[in-house]
């Protein structure tokens, strides 16, 4: 994890992608963070710093083309254990607050967007 970035800091964030989990207001994994994506339904797509260099090429491709805003945060086993599923490399958030508060969280936390 980025230096700098207190533990308090980064489990709010995972604390508000398993509320919008539960919210019904994410779709993770590939197949339907991509479809969210191409449907314009994503307010907000998170990355997992370790997806494979083609997982994030493809996300950046479609997020900038339909410009949807894309962060890097977390890890595959991290984002899947928040959504409670198996590794995940890609959310997609649906709900505009949501999205607005995760955003504010990640980028006070110095993460880059992708």
């Amino acid at each position: 994890m980025d230096s700098g970035i207190s533990a308090f800091d980064i489990n709010r964030a995972y604390n508000m992608i398993s509320l919008a989990k539960k919210a019904g207001k994410i779709r993770s994994g590939e197949f339907q963070a991509l479809e969210a994506v191409e449907k314009n339904k994503a307010k907000l797509l998170i990355l997992a710093e370790d997806a494979s260099d083609n997982t994030k090429k493809r996300f950046s491709d479609k997020c900038s083309h339909r410009s949807i805003p894309l962060m890097v945060f977390g890890t595959r086993e991290k984002l899947g254990k928040v959504t409670g599923t198996g590794e995940r490399s890609s959310v997609a958030v649906t709900d505009e607050g949501f999205a607005d508060a995760l955003t504010r969280l990640i980028t006070a936390k110095g993460v880059t967007n992708g």
